[in-house]
């Protein structure tokens, strides 16, 4: 849950755009991102936006710990079991750089401001334009592994079963569809905060079974 909060507000709520886009967004039209917009960004909005991405990080290895730990142990015949653990796994690995990248443009623009140009300021922020979104694709992995232990191996709540699979299909046909890699940072992480909910409150097989044997 807290690991999918967080990323919302490391991607969504602080989503890092120059005066003249956001503008331009407004009036309805296009901006081309250029150098010069970067001595404008905000370092505030961009530190906020790191520290989110490193609680949401720490938080996905924590998750990853505990599902191995009280129910991979319970599912050790299921392949779907394994492969949501290996989705957080994947994320979180993929998110430190993603996020690290946001917090050394936060330096940059900050604290640090005038070691790097307006042509190297640019260079970090077209790393962190995707680079915080595209991390969370390991989770539709995750997202369709749940599915299957609802549907097919019956011990995970067939609602929180649907609702990843409405999920997980739902972002990758997006992101199919579109071609936009970054799609799922906007779905994903919401997946995270209702299925960590469920898990820790609902009702699912594997999770009795797990307090059962604590």
């Amino acid at each position: 849950m807290l690991s999918g909060i967080a990323g919302t507000i490391g991607t969504v709520a602080t989503d890092l755009r120059p005066d003249a886009g956001t503008e331009a967004i407004a009036h309805n039209r296009d901006h081309v991102v250029v150098p010069a917009d970067m001595i404008g960004l905000d370092p505030t909005l961009a530190r906020i936006g790191f520290l989110a991405g490193l609680v949401s990080i720490l938080a996905l290895v924590f998750f990853a710990a505990a599902w191995r730990r009280h129910v991979e142990p319970l599912a050790f015949r299921s392949t779907a079991a394994f492969a949501v653990s290996i989705g957080l796994i994947a994320s979180a690995g993929a998110l430190i750089l993603g996020y690290g990248w946001r917090g050394a443009l936060a330096n940059y623009l900050g604290p640090e401001a005038g070691l790097y140009d307006e042509d190297g300021l640019f260079v970090y922020y077209m790393l962190t334009d995707f680079g915080a979104y595209i991390p969370w694709t390991g989770l539709i992995a995750s997202a369709l592994a749940l599915a299957w232990m609802a549907w097919m191996d019956r011990n995970v709540s067939l609602i929180l079963g649907t609702f990843s699979a409405v999920t997980g299909i739902g972002a990758l046909g997006a992101v199919v569809a579109s071609g936009v890699p970054g799609l799922p940072g906007i779905f994903m992480p919401i997946w995270l905060a209702v299925t960590g909910i469920w898990l820790a409150v609902g009702r699912s097989p594997i999770t009795n079974a797990a307090e059962g044997a604590i």
